[in-house]
């Protein structure tokens, strides 16, 4: 016999949300310097318990005055009570000033232009998006990994382990291709493209169907890719049967696609007329009674100060809160709440921020350690990616992506781009494993030395690099060059 009704049914399940102070210190992290001292100045604006610690402490016995009353009154809720002394007097906070310097002091009271940075306008557009928790973390995670260029490469399978590894949940490819999806048809479009031709089909999708070219150019790029890469127009003509009016629109709608939608992230550095380091570097050798230089010696790995703000809760604020602790009235109350918000909202972010500059120093010393001779000498850069650096330091590589993104470090040699110093690694014949990037560096020369009217094909540039030592597929040839905007042989050939 059947029955009808409801039941209670009791489900376990295993799930770890970010904190809004966790979710702020990623935002924070991956700001450069000068948007990290406009987001300081934007709290300190909103925030009254926030000040900038100007180095004069403030005498506490000047709040005892108000609470030496003989009679006691017990506070309105117990949970609302704050600790002042650790807020106010806890050495801790003071610890992240510590090791820091200033190359531009003369610079720091210029104003600075700020403008949001890709990633913050993204963050926005995400917000906006009707997604749950999972999905949240996995935007999170996407957005954390895309490379300069604004193409998401890191493999699928690896952002699915690393959700269940950090995060304790569990996600499928499916559910990443969705979220990837909406991102991907975000401002700029295409941006999150796992590779060129996806980029541009999704660029090519959004365009408005009366777009002079859409339709044919879409055929070329998702029929005839490997014919159009290698630019043999007249095959793609016959197979699609287009006329050359047809072709000529066509060739001209893909030529207004951006196959780079990341680069605009680059305008708040291209528009400033200097760079502003985040990080120093120097090797300091040891030195001998007689002045001579020893082999030992330590590096010296400083943070700017700019990227450690001196801030501080407002003592002040004390006064008041001792005041409306006095008072049962609703007011006293509103007072107590609003006071009790903005002291926990201040705390996250300073605590956010100490955090951020933990962060970095890890990183830049990580990368230190890993590139010596580099910081040492100016030359003999290794093979790098982001993963060596995630595993020394136990972080995710989304994380390391942050921390790398749009920061420099001056050295000896000059100042360089924290992304200056990943790359992939190419073996020798002599079993050594050495930077793509002095590969890549060969193979420019390489060509700019070919004969013109005889251009190398990148099976004759392979074996060229093969004599020189180096064991390289031609397929990974053929990445370089296309990574160094050299076209194919073909279109090489000059006539002489």
């Amino acid at each position: 016999m059947l029955s009808s009704g409801q039941y209670l049914q009791q489900k376990q399940s295993l799930q770890q949300r970010l904190s809004p102070q966790q979710i702020q210190y990623i935002k924070l992290l991956q700001l450069p310097t000068l948007a990290l001292e406009q987001r300081v100045k934007e709290e300190l604006e909103s925030n009254p318990l926030l000040e900038e610690d100007d180095g004069i402490s403030s005498d506490s016995d000047e709040f005892d005055e108000e609470t030496s009353d003989s009679e006691e009154v017990d506070a309105v809720d117990e949970n609302e009570e704050i600790d002042w002394e650790e807020y106010l007097h806890g050495d801790e906070r003071e610890s992240y000033k510590a090791g820091s310097y200033n190359p531009d002091q003369d610079w720091h009271d210029l104003p600075n232009p700020y403008h949001k940075t890709m990633f913050e306008e993204l963050e926005n557009q995400i917000n906006l998006l009707d997604l749950n928790d999972k999905e949240k973390l996995i935007a999170d995670q996407i957005l954390g990994s895309i490379d300069e260029d604004g193409y998401f490469r890191r493999d699928i399978d690896s952002l699915v382990d690393s959700i269940a590894f950090n995060n304790a949940v569990s996600i499928t490819e499916e559910e990443v291709l969705r979220v990837l999806k909406k991102i991907q048809r975000l401002d700029p479009v295409g941006i999150a493209a796992r590779n060129l031709r996806e980029c541009l089909l999704i660029q090519l999708e959004t365009l408005p169907d009366h777009t002079k070219g859409k339709k044919v150019a879409y055929r070329i790029i998702d029929e005839e890719w490997d014919l159009f890469e290698k630019k043999h127009f007249d095959k793609i003509k016959k197979h699609l049967h287009a006329s050359d009016e047809e072709m000529r629109e066509a060739y001209e709608c893909i030529q207004s696609l951006d196959p780079k939608p990341g680069t605009g992230d680059n305008d708040l550095i291209e528009s400033s007329n200097y760079i502003i380091p985040d990080f120093e570097v120097y090797y300091e050798p040891e030195v001998d009674e007689y002045g001579n230089e020893k082999e030992e010696g330590d590096f010296v790995i400083s943070l700017n100060d700019r990227n450690a703000p001196s801030l501080r809760i407002s003592p002040h604020y004390k006064k008041l809160w001792d005041k409306t602790r006095k008072s049962k009235s609703e007011e006293a109350k509103e007072t107590r709440s609003f006071i009790k918000g903005k002291m926990e909202s201040a705390q996250w972010f300073i605590e956010s921020i100490i955090q951020r500059q933990q962060t970095l120093l890890n990183v830049m010393r990580t990368i230190v350690a890993l590139q010596e001779d580099f910081f040492k000498y100016g030359q003999g850069l290794k093979p790098m990616i982001l993963k060596d650096i995630a595993d020394r330091i136990n972080m995710d590589i989304s994380t390391i992506s942050r921390v790398v993104n749009g920061k420099y470090v001056q050295t000896n040699f000059g100042i360089y781009e924290l992304k200056y110093f990943f790359n992939e690694g190419v073996e020798t014949e002599s079993g050594e494993e050495v930077s793509n990037r002095a590969v890549k560096n060969l193979l420019l020369d390489i060509i700019e030395k070919e004969d013109k009217s005889k251009p190398l094909s990148d099976q004759a540039l392979t074996n060229e690099l093969k004599k020189e030592g180096y064991k390289i597929a031609r397929r990974t040839v053929s990445k370089y060059r296309e990574q160094l905007n050299i076209p194919v042989a073909r279109l090489r050939k000059q006539v002489i």
